[in-house]
């Protein structure tokens, strides 16, 4: 293979096939011996030097490289031919003082600086190396005497080497180089940014609706809707604070209709003269009492637009008469003895927000208290057809209340903060309000213990509380009993009716827990845990479960099984009965038992109502 060499006008000939097909067997070595060199070169560039005591620049360049390759050859055949070339070069390369290879490291580290920038293309191997291993004692310039101690040999390449720096030192490759680099920086081209492709105008595009459209099946454009009006204010503004006139929102023009309607609810404010204490009924008897009741299309009515929060009963013997408050704050009444249901249902707006309370008063029948979130509690009073306000806190949430007093004079206020108000309706003009504050972060309800009225209980997160409603205080309350045994959150907590001995709660952990609460002032044992599916989600009201009126160790609930239905409990954690029929199809949420007679009331989530009852019970 030929290798190019560099004379000294910095030209490249090919000079060593020449030599090969010229000289004899002998000299076949030259190109291991070149490999030997270079091996022997990287070894030798590891001791350190300085050029400062020499001056390189005296080094003659007098002979091209033309001759140094001659005098190559001279020294080749002077030597004894039985010796290798590498025998020649090697011991005397080991004999290179330190100062001379220190020489070489820098002189051969700056070529290999210059060779290896951009755009440069070192002189190859074999020229370098035909360069170095010159060597004649008639071709030592003046000026290389100085370094004692060196061969002829070491002496020529070295300046060999100084000959070659210089020679790529004026070629100048790192300026070509830096100004190559700026003209590449300068000519990139821009990002070009991906073009859209542009849209046919006879493309046939996707197919769609022609009610979409607005298009007629015809081809002819429908006439645009009437935009409404842009709504500036709240979506459930408060509703000004005093007395409301009850005006119906589903009144026709038959208002002779809605006066004997109101009439109706006015008369009856009288209960039965029943004994309410008398001894409970037996299990058996109450359970065949459940049987008979039943549930028809006729009993079930859709009285108010949003979904059922409350449900109460009008405790006459003679009509039945239900109350429901929703969720968008309407109070719808139903009396089930019209014959026909649009009839005997009336819708009133009376809050703005949810009525999670409705009861109708225990000292006058004909009054209906209701309470909203939006933090105001009225009275209906069928007799002067007016909704009165109560109790009035804009700046508070309200969530439940109950009749601290059987004359219903005074009232306790739960909000959702954790706070209470003793309400006190005898004051006239604007109520009298007392604020407390309990250990709750949130109350949901609060209910009246039935026999011993001083002592109430309220529901929260988890916790539920027994206070003692004279020894509140208006800057923190302390609790007489915490019950702890909840693991979610409580939806409601309520006394038995008759003897308040029992406390059933209702927890978002799916079970129903029954307490001992004969004797509050101490502890509330747990005394049965009743598994239930209590996850409603989130467009179906929270399940409450209530006592039955008639019969206090039962409790009644909503139930998400299949076929849907309106469970019965017992206290030990029995099922009693399951109220059912073909007209239940949905979940109701919230339930009320009439406290005399076997008629029962459930509100499902679209603001119907479902009354199940014994047959001939109007």
């Amino acid at each position: 293979m030929s290798r190019p060499f560099a004379d000294g006008e910095g030209k490249v000939g090919t000079w060593v096939n020449e030599f090969k097909e010229n000289q004899d067997v002998t000299y076949a070595c030259l190109r291991p011996v070149q490999t030997t060199v270079l091996g022997k070169t990287a070894k030798v560039y590891l001791t350190p030097f300085s050029l400062n005591d020499y001056k390189l620049e005296q080094l003659k360049h007098s002979k091209s490289l033309s001759e140094k390759n001659s005098n190559y050859m001279m020294v080749c055949q002077k030597s004894e031919p039985k010796k290798t070339c590498e025998e020649i070069l090697i011991p005397k390369m080991k004999v290179i003082p330190s100062k001379a290879e220190s020489t070489l490291q820098k002189l051969s580290l700056g070529v290999h600086d210059e060779s290896n920038k951009p755009g440069h293309k070192s002189p190859s191997a074999a020229a370098i190396l035909s360069a170095d291993m010159e060597s004649s004692d008639e071709d030592i310039t003046p000026g290389v005497d100085d370094f004692s101690g060196l061969s002829p040999y070491e002496k020529k390449r070295l300046k060999n080497i100084s000959e070659n720096a210089k020679f790529f030192a004026s070629l100048q490759l790192s300026e070509v180089s830096a100004r190559l680099r700026e003209m590449i920086k300068k000519r990139q081209p821009p990002k070009s940014k991906r073009k859209k492709p542009k849209k046919r105008e006879n493309e046939i595009g996707c197919r769609r609706s022609m009610r979409l459209l607005k298009v007629s099946p015809s081809g002819v454009s429908l006439p645009a809707p009437p935009t409404a009006p842009m709504l500036i204010e709240d979506e459930n503004p408060l509703l000004p604070p005093g007395p409301l006139e009850m005006i119906p929102e589903n009144a026709d023009d038959n208002h002779e209709l809605f006066k004997g309607f109101l009439q109706t609810w006015a008369e009856m404010n009288k209960t039965s003269s029943k004994n309410m204490e008398e001894e409970l009924s037996s299990l058996k008897s109450y359970k065949a009492n459940l049987n008979g009741m039943v549930i028809s299309e006729d009993n079930v009515h859709k009285v108010t637009k949003g979904s059922i929060s409350s449900v109460a009963l009008h405790p006459s013997e003679t009509r039945i008469l239900v109350a429901a408050g929703s969720k968008l704050g309407q109070i719808g009444l139903w009396d089930l003895t019209q014959q026909h249901k649009e009839d005997g249902t009336y819708v009133f707006y009376v809050h703005s927000q949810p009525i999670s309370c409705l009861y109708f008063s225990p000292a006058n029948p004909a009054h209906l208290l209701s309470l909203s979130y939006d933090g105001t509690l009225r009275c209906g009073d069928f007799s002067r057809a007016v909704f009165d306000e109560v109790y009035r806190n804009e700046s508070r949430s309200l969530s439940s209340f109950d009749f601290l007093a059987e004359s219903a004079a005074t009232l306790l206020v739960g909000h959702w903060d954790g706070a209470l108000s003793l309400v006190d309706r005898r004051t006239p003009g604007t109520s009298y309000e007392k604020l407390i504050s309990s250990s709750m972060t949130k109350i949901r309800t609060v209910h009246i213990h039935p026999v011993q009225r001083q002592y109430f209980i309220t529901a929260g997160l988890r916790d539920t509380h027994v206070y003692d409603a004279r020894y509140l205080n208006p800057r923190r309350s302390q609790p007489l009993v915490s019950v702890t045994e909840h693991t979610k959150s409580i939806a409601s907590a309520y006394f038995s009716p008759v003897t308040g001995n029992r406390v059933v709660s209702t927890c978002a952990d799916c079970k129903l827990r029954i307490f001992d609460s004969s004797c509050v002032s101490s502890q509330m044992p747990l005394l049965t845990s009743i598994r239930h599916n209590t996850i409603t989600g989130r467009w179906l009201t929270r399940f409450q479960a209530v006592w039955d009126p008639k019969q206090e160790d039962c409790v009644i609930v909503g139930s998400m099984a299949h076929p849907r239905r309106v469970e019965v409990f017992h206290e030990t954690g029995k099922g009693v009965h399951s109220l059912l029929g073909e007209g239940l199809g949905s979940v109701c949420s919230i339930n009320a038992m009439h406290p005399t007679r076997y008629v029962l009331a459930g509100g499902n989530s679209s603001g119907r109502l479902h009354i199940f009852m014994k047959p001939g019970s109007y």
